[in-house]
């Protein structure tokens, strides 16, 4: 290669044309998922106090939400039910309820906006008194038996009109028990979006407080199912199991203290997914509401290194502004 002075890197640099031409990765609006908060009532929106600008939403409010993030061109959102703590129960039996807020909202949006992808949880903990993502019993969580209740979930949502489950509870086995259960219930179609790599991590709290999970939990964790943030060669055999026994897409999270996780999995060739988390979505704008840092900048410098850590497509709490700024030409 020659050197400098032949060589000059600043060249292709010094016009916004030429930057343009150049790149490398680039952010779109196909690459965005949106995540949304649903409650029970009629004309709500519930600011959630750590999260700025996030809300939880009544299905009617969620509808016209939706709607106009499909006049965006936002091709997904992924719907997170808010429980009253009354409805929770040791079980989680309301999961599967074809009549609970999940499938009530699926039906609502995929009603008024059939174009948008629906991808709805798999896990119990929106559902449980304790807050953990599978059956409890004398203090461990039990994988055989969630792997039922998790079945009888996911065929539910599918049969409410949700296009991909995407099971997040991490426990073994999962992913082909509800491809077998899918099939079975002739719903071979629906696509299943794996959490294959999704650790215990301390970036959750702000979503947490979201869906009411963090009171029920306490000073309760989930790392003898989530992954151990200090492991990368197990996230890939976790991908592997979960393409193996079905998996149509896969997650990493969280999303920015995992981008080399995300370029590992990536290597595997599978559809690769990332979560921008709350916890990452709040930093940012407790850091933009100080004056540290310009908000629009860093949201998109952060969703960029997800593309050019290999995934397809990010599920951000950002998702609607980006667009807009998108479409807006920003």
């Amino acid at each position: 290669m020659p050197a400098f002075p032949a060589t000059r890197m600043r060249r292709n640099r010094q016009t916004d044309w030429s930057r343009r031409l150049v790149r490398e990765n680039s952010l779109s609006v196909d690459d965005l998922i949106w995540p949304i908060f649903v409650v029970e009532g009629q004309g709500v929106v519930e600011a959630v106090p750590s999260m700025p600008g996030v809300a939880r939403l009544s299905i009617d409010v969620a509808v016209e939400r939706v709607a106009e993030a499909a006049s965006l061109g936002i091709p997904a959102v992924a719907v997170f039910p808010v429980l009253d703590p009354a409805l929770k129960t040791e079980g989680g039996e309301r999961a599967w309820d074809p009549d609970n807020l999940v499938c009530r909202a699926v039906r609502a949006i995929k009603a008024s906006s059939p174009q948008v992808g629906v991808i709805c949880d798999v896990a119990l903990d929106p559902f449980t008194s304790h807050g953990q993502d599978g059956i409890v019993r004398d203090g461990v969580i039990l994988n055989d038996e969630t792997l039922t209740a998790l079945r009888l979930q996911a065929v539910c949502q599918a049969a409410a009109g949700c296009d991909v489950v995407a099971p997040s509870d991490m426990m073994d086995g999962r992913i082909g028990a509800v491809r077998a259960a899918l099939d079975a219930a002739n719903l071979q179609n629906t696509q299943i979006l794996s959490y294959a790599a999704k650790y215990a991590s301390a970036f959750y709290g702000p979503f947490r407080d979201a869906v009411g999970s963090k009171a029920a939990l306490g000073a309760a964790d989930k790392r003898t199912y989530q992954m151990d943030p200090g492991n990368v060669q197990e996230a890939l055999r976790e991908v592997q199991l979960d393409l193996d026994e079905g998996a149509d897409m896969v997650m990493v999270k969280p999303g920015m203290p995992y981008l080399d996780v995300v370029r590992a999995v990536s290597g595997l060739g599978a559809p690769t997914f990332a979560y921008q988390v709350s916890g990452e979505y709040s930093m940012m704008h407790a850091a933009a509401q100080q004056g540290w840092l310009d908000l629009r900048r860093v949201r998109d410098e952060s969703l960029l290194a997800f593309k050019r850590a290999g995934a397809q497509a990010v599920l951000s709490y950002f998702a609607v502004d980006v667009a807009r700024d998108l479409a807006a030409g920003r």
